[in-house]
């Protein structure tokens, strides 16, 4: 079997979406090209058999190979041959929180437990309250008024599309259901996703039996954690991981909330790079709009209570209920306590605590709690003891549920109902946290540095809500308020929305998306339309669609390309905003790159990236044109400059990587020394400019010159030398990447 790579940690890696339309053998085909743009390590989306046509890979229905759709163990077994060739190490995505189970008979583990209910060898496998189902899984699918559909056999049960098992530890419920009589735990509030329980040992090996091959015969090099707040114990898990792997290269998808640390006890590397993107898109931000914009005025802490309460109390309430069944006998009633736990987790600050550790949390929300709700104030008296007590059952069922109750209330929700700014709606960010100065952002790397100098960073993923190059491009709005506001009147007086919150989501979404040489541009814009004002949740659902606020909104949408009032206003922001975006998209990608960590570049943003949310950011990628665009560089291409850059960085932090390894901001001094960010990694200097617009009001960069460090240094991205001057240095690009040349 090939060894594993030399290095044990990445320097950078690239992330790509294996699917049957781009399987192993087809990314194999792909690495001569990563290799060529600079990559250290692939990073490979979940490989492990999940359902039937699944783009994704996070719903695995067999943990003990790799998925044939996806090339199998042959493709795997290609793709790691000819990564050791060319020198790249492999990153692989798994998913030990949940498994898939849509198509029941596809999954073993679920299909057994249907059909044998508590006396499954699986019972224990996945979260089932036993008592509260009566015995029963209960599984819903059944529509209003349709149990007719339901139709028994000596071989099984049938549901339209659906099959079960015969076996009697199978009950189809109503749909309604799952908002307060499930009694199984799920991923968030995704009915298709069960959870399961690696906290069992045994549950853990035959979860793992193929992932601890890969390290067993040096296939793998690193594991990339899906939601590991999901699991019952996260850090024993990671523990319990580092002795499958040997102690390899580990990240978390973890998000922090701003000020919150990753606890340091925890066996991995740092997360896979969230907290780091929103202090880029905020560095990049004008401060001076923060209350100019429209939607200023929303109160988001507010908001975000709401968004949370209202979940905790609709499709989270089984979870919440499932807490307060595990509760010790408190002389509270029920409904109280149902109650003051739904309060809790809607005033819970972070998506969770780990019990002892974050005690600090429970008590925050515990005093935000009282204050809202004084009515309850014997409840939270009871519960406090108990839900820091980590040998209470109910402890750590409370903290797998407030982290899903934030993940649905605030990222699937009050991030489509906030507007002000759309490009800080990101996960892992606070939009109410508006910007940072580079002072911060410097004393946040330093620290980065200090504590997790191989973390992950990252601009996009497939989790993002918008692609980087869409957020830059809205970033620039906070530099002209005034015209934003004056355009956005102008844009609902034309194709009203009946929201006046939404149309500034959807319009802010329509020009940091628009590329007028995209065919499917209009039905992308479409399908996030959709999903958008859905998962808002405000004025349409899913599950209860607006027709009339609907039509509004694709209408608008419509107007885009086909109403000449509509498209004199967008052409107007645009002639404004795309420039200056392409230079906080450069700016972003170049300190992206090179902040402390290790960076990830996202499959196909080493070009411009204008995708919206998935499933749009997992769209195919043109990587023949980016193979002759790296090749031959005669090749015009309006995306040049960010391959050039995005290969001359990778490229000097694979090849050079002791130039990386300190972190000081390097000063400016001059009339426009706020307009740049720049900082020294150890040899290597990133120059990027910030607030484009603002620059150009004074006039250019003038004398203004970096205070650089004592030695000659060049551009790498120009081949020009420099003496700090940035009216030279940045004559061509708004970025440069410094070295002391020999």
């Amino acid at each position: 079997m090939p060894g594993a790579a030399s290095s044990r940690v990445p320097t950078n890696t690239y992330r790509l979406q294996v699917r049957e339309s781009f399987d192993l053998h087809e990314a194999a085909r792909r690495l001569p090209y990563l290799r060529e743009l600079g990559v250290d390590w692939v990073y490979l989306s979940p490989l492990l058999e999940a359902e039937p046509g699944s783009d994704h890979g996070y719903d695995v229905v067999r943990h003990d190979r790799i998925d044939p759709a996806r090339g199998g163990r042959e493709g795997l077994d290609v793709l790691v041959a000819e990564a050791r060739r060319l020198g790249l190490g492999v990153l692989v995505d798994i998913v030990p929180n949940h498994m898939g189970i849509a198509t029941p008979e596809v999954n073993a583990w679920w299909w057994d437990l249907l059909d044998q209910g508590r006396g499954s060898r699986y019972a224990e496998a996945f979260d089932v309250d036993w008592e509260f189902g009566e015995g029963k899984v209960r599984v819903p699918v059944v529509g209003d008024d349709d149990e007719g559909s339901i139709e028994r056999t000596e071989t099984g049960v049938r549901y339209h599309d659906h099959t079960f098992p015969p076996g009697d530890g199978f009950e189809l419920v109503s749909w309604r259901a799952a908002d307060d009589r499930l009694n199984w735990r799920r991923f968030f509030a995704v009915n298709t996703l069960a959870g399961i329980r690696v906290e069992e040992p045994w549950v853990l090996e035959e979860s793992h039996v193929e992932i601890k091959r890969w390290f067993d015969e040096g296939l793998v090099d690193g594991l990339r954690v899906d939601h590991p707040d999901g699991l019952r114990a996260p850090e024993a898990y990671l523990s319990d991981l580092a002795e499958i792997t040997g102690g390899a290269y580990v990240l978390v998808e973890k998000i922090l909330e701003p000020g919150e640390d990753l606890p340091s006890s925890w066996a991995t590397a740092g997360t896979t790079g969230y907290d780091v993107l929103g202090l880029i898109d905020r560095v990049l931000t004008d401060p001076a709009a923060e209350h100019a914009l429209p939607g200023s005025d929303l109160d988001y802490v507010e908001m975000v209570h709401g968004t949370k309460r209202a979940v905790a109390d609709g499709n989270l309430g089984s979870e919440v209920r499932r807490v307060v069944r595990e509760l010790p006998p408190l002389d509270v009633p029920e409904e109280q306590l149902i109650d003051a736990v739904a309060e809790l987790v809607a005033c819970f600050p972070v998506y969770r605590s780990y019990v002892p550790d974050g005690l600090e949390h429970l008590d925050t929300a515990l005093a935000d709690a009282r204050a809202r709700r004084t009515d309850l104030a014997a409840a939270f008296d009871a519960l406090a003891p108990v839900l820091a007590d980590p040998d209470q059952p109910a402890a750590p069922r409370f903290e797998q549920t407030s982290g899903a109750v934030m993940a649905k209330g605030v990222e699937d929700c009050a991030f489509y109902r906030f507007n002000r700014l759309t490009s800080l709606n990101e996960v892992g960010g606070d939009p109410g946290h508006f910007s940072v100065e580079p002072t911060g952002f410097h004393d946040a790397m330093a620290e980065r540095q200090s504590s997790w100098p191989h973390a992950m960073t990252t601009l996009s993923t497939h989790d993002t809500k918008r692609g980087e190059d869409v957020r830059a491009r809205i970033t620039v709005l906070a530099e002209v308020p005034g015209q934003w506001t004056e355009a956005l009147a102008r844009l609902q007086a034309a194709a009203p929305v009946a929201s006046e919150g939404f149309a500034s989501l959807l319009w802010q979404a329509v020009l940091g998306a628009w590329d007028g040489g995209d065919p499917d541009l209009r039905a992308r814009l479409h399908a996030y339309a959709e999903k958008a004002m859905r998962e808002a949740g405000d004025a349409t659902t899913w599950t209860a669609p607006d027709e009339r606020f609907e039509s509004s909104v694709h209408a608008a949408v419509d107007a885009a390309f086909d109403d000449a009032a509509v498209r004199e206003v967008l052409d107007g922001l645009l002639a404004t905003v795309v420039g200056p975006g392409w230079s906080n998209a450069l700016a972003a990608k170049l300190v992206a790159l090179t902040v402390p960590g290790v960076p990830d570049v996202y499959q196909g943003s080493e070009l411009w990236e204008q995708s919206l949310v998935d499933p749009d950011n997992r769209r195919p990628v043109d990587f023949d044109l980016r193979a002759a665009l790296l090749a031959d560089t005669s090749l015009d291409h309006p995306a040049r400059a960010k391959l050039l850059l995005t290969s001359s960085a990778l490229r000097l932090r694979r090849d050079r990587p002791e130039l990386f390894t300190t972190y000081a901001g390097v000063e400016a001094e001059g009339d426009s020394a706020d307009h740049v960010l720049a900082f020294d990694r150890g040899g290597a200097i990133t120059v990027a400019t910030r607030l484009p617009l603002g620059l150009a009001s004074r006039g250019g960069w003038g004398d203004t010159t970096l205070r650089l460090p004592p030695g000659s240094w060049r551009d790498v991205l120009t081949d020009w030398p420099t003496d700090g001057s940035l009216a030279s240095l940045l004559t061509t690009y708004p970025v440069a990447l410094l070295v002391k040349e020999d």
